[in-house]
């Protein structure tokens, strides 16, 4: 039949990544046969993987309609609410469908998922635990279980779980040969490690690889461009190069969030579990450029608290997933008014490649700042740094400053879950969305503590 065919078109094109293709099929489908509950579902999936979320929703509920018992399209619905952040009707359809389909593993999982962003993490383990005896060699609920696992503050089987991540099929390959290095003795092994994910996981992981070049090895550094005047000043490397550039030799690699992990693997006395009792914190773990940071530290001085600000992410248009997280961790521009004219304190802009908004009498040294060796000199002259979830967060906790970190509902996992402090950067505290996208009662409380810190009166509350 024709609808078989164009069916398994649209199947195959979907799971091959050509969403285009397969929306195509799926809509050749309904025009043939308007009530073809299949069909919409199917749809449905690929207008959920391309972020149109209102869309997929009303497909959905079209194809429930018509078969209320397609275990599918609740599981597709629910995806789509989920995305939407209406977390408590995304829990009832992933529920509704793994009710009609006890073994629907993407269900399965994506509950868990969602569960673990409302902050209800035992909940969320229990049913990771579910899709884990479904589907023990699915690389996705491996990796959905490790991050939940990692945001409930078991880090050591968090870290354990996520080396699945390389086989998650729309995972970027880190693109280096060789054996991983996994926990053997390194002593006199040459070791490339190298960076994964964004800056930000780059500034936080690589606070192992003075340990490892400890260990014996000789470490062979690769980062992104941006960071790798900074990081040369590590201890113990003997190379820091820029990401592309072909390494010398090495017996071993490691990516960089591998590394806590091959450490557990590592024998001991020598090797160590990341615990949260032993995160190694010791701060500040990067160094700046003290000729620079005088510098800054003269042109920004006066009266009042230097308190540096960052207000969104990097967008990325071309990663629809990364693009709508960077909506939800960002501020709107004009949202900073809640900390302007507050006395004692002055605004300094650390937000790189925005225009700035009006009106607030912000210090803006950023043009200046070509990489994170520079934007790290300007910190390290800042009594204080306000920051959504980025990098430069990170690079500030890493300096040992002060930092106040403005979080998202659905929180990024190494924030943990239900904790002001953070035991990878000691200076660090968190402001948490309490509802999704509602930004203004973090501001008030970040307002009324910053005022209550320029008025020498402030006492962190737990």
């Amino acid at each position: 039949m024709v609808e078989d065919s164009r069916l398994a078109q649209g199947c195959a094109a979907f799971a091959a990544g050509r969403l285009t293709e397969a929306e195509a099929a799926f809509r050749d489908m309904l025009a043939a046969a308007p009530r073809d509950a299949e069909a919409m579902s199917n749809l449905a999936a690929v207008l959920n993987a391309t972020q149109r979320h209102s869309e997929a929703e009303a497909a959905c509920r079209n194809a429930i309609s018509i078969q209320p018992s397609f275990w599918a399209a609740w599981g597709n619905l629910g995806t789509a609410l989920h995305r939407q952040q209406r977390y408590d009707e995304a829990v009832a359809a992933y529920a509704e469908a793994l009710r009609r389909n006890p073994n629907d593993v993407n269900a399965c999982t994506n509950l868990g998922v969602a569960l673990a962003e409302q902050g209800r993490m035992q909940l969320a383990l229990d049913v990771h635990d579910v899709a884990l005896a479904l589907a023990p060699g699915n690389a996705a609920v491996r990796c959905n279980r490790a991050l939940a696992l990692l945001a409930a503050g078991d880090l050591a089987r968090g870290f354990a779980e996520n080396e699945w991540r390389w086989q998650v099929p729309d995972m970027l390959p880190h693109g280096v040969a060789g054996p991983c290095w996994r926990g053997e003795d390194p002593t006199g092994s040459t070791i490339l490690v190298h960076d994964e994910g964004g800056y930000g996981d780059t500034l936080q992981f690589v606070r192992y690889v003075p340990l490892l070049a400890a260990l014996g090895a000789r470490v062979v550094l690769r980062v992104q461009p941006p960071l790798v005047r900074l990081l040369a000043r590590l201890p113990g490397l003997a190379a820091v190069l820029a990401r592309g550039t072909a390494p010398p030799d090495y017996d071993l690699h490691c990516p960089m969030l591998s590394l806590p992990h091959c450490f557990a693997m590592l024998a001991p006395p020598r090797g160590f579990a990341t615990t949260l009792e032993n995160v190694p914190a010791s701060v500040p773990y990067l160094r700046v450029d003290a000729a620079k940071a005088s510098g800054w530290r003269a042109r920004l001085a006066g009266e009042g608290l230097r308190v540096g600000v960052v207000w969104a992410g990097a967008s990325r248009p071309g990663m629809a997933v990364a693009h709508a997280m960077n909506a939800r961790r960002s501020l709107p521009a004009d949202a900073l008014a809640a900390l302007a004219g507050i006395a004692g304190v002055r605004l300094v802009s650390l937000q790189k490649g925005d225009v700035l908004p009006a009106g607030l009498g912000m210090v803006d040294p950023m043009a200046e700042c070509a990489d994170f060796d520079d934007t790290a000199a300007v910190v390290a002259g800042l009594d204080l740094v306000i920051a959504v979830d980025t990098a430069v967060a990170h690079l500030a906790g890493a300096l040992g400053r002060p930092v106040w970190l403005l979080s998202r509902y659905d929180a990024c996992w190494r924030w943990l879950h239900d904790r002001r402090d953070s035991p990878w950067y000691p200076g660090l505290r968190l402001y948490r969305q309490t509802a999704p996208g509602e930004w203004a009662p973090v501001l008030r409380e970040v307002a009324a503590d910053l005022a209550a810190l320029a008025g020498g009166a402030f006492s962190p509350s737990t």
